[in-house]
């Protein structure tokens, strides 16, 4: 049973979006604060009415996020 519903973060033309990464869901928003709440929001829509054990998940799962940083690996300012 996972406990942990996972989502990577990624920013594109100044809009966050959220793809689940175990569960098929995904959101954005233009903040990262806006981006959590629709999370947040996304998450209890996918789960309203369903009993969370029957989907594979822990009565309480946590929510994690990943966010990719781009590196600047080579020293270059491009």
């Amino acid at each position: 049973m996972k406990n942990i519903i996972q989502f990577f973060v990624s920013n594109e033309d100044h809009t966050y979006t959220a793809e689940g990464v175990n569960i098929p869901i995904v959101t954005e928003g233009k903040t990262f604060e806006e981006l959590k709440t629709n999370i947040l929001d996304a998450v209890k829509l996918f789960f309203k009415g369903e009993d969370a054990t029957l989907l594979g998940f822990g009565p309480t799962p946590s929510i994690l996020t990943s966010f990719e940083l781009p590196a600047n690996l080579h020293g270059s300012n491009a």
